[in-house]
């Protein structure tokens, strides 16, 4: 299987979430951002470069959450949390980013992959406010 990382990036008990574009199956809906890891890639390189591609900023990882899920046949999404270390996000290859406390994580429609990690993401902002 292929892997998949995402990012889980928290700054004053916010996360942050990012709407996507594409593909037409996906459009409107919410994930952590990330992507494919490179072949000869680590699953860390990967998620630092795929933030710099995607946003535009500088991310450091903190941890990696528990579980993976897969995406299809073929994929397999890992996230980790991290924190900003340079530049605000600014979407590139999303139409919206928001930053969601932990009261907020039910407020857009997550992708699929994205929503086992969401409790794991809600302890770490100091909360567990989801429905």
């Amino acid at each position: 299987m292929a892997e998949v990382v995402g990012a889980a990036i928290l700054r004053e008990r916010r996360v942050l979430a990012a709407r996507r574009t594409f593909p037409a199956e996906a459009a409107g809906r919410w994930e952590f951002p990330g992507g494919k890891v490179e072949e000869g890639e680590t699953p860390e390189a990967a998620l630092v470069r795929e933030i710099r591609e995607e946003l535009g900023c500088a991310i450091e990882l903190t941890r990696w959450l528990p579980g993976e899920v897969a995406i299809g046949e073929r994929h397999v999404l890992r996230v980790a949390l991290a924190s900003l270390v340079g530049g605000e996000p600014h979407p590139h290859e999303h139409d919206e980013v928001r930053w969601l406390g932990p009261g907020d994580l039910d407020d857009v429609d997550w992708l699929d992959p994205d929503r086992p990690f969401l409790t794991d993401v809600a302890d770490a902002l100091g909360g567990d406010a989801l429905g």
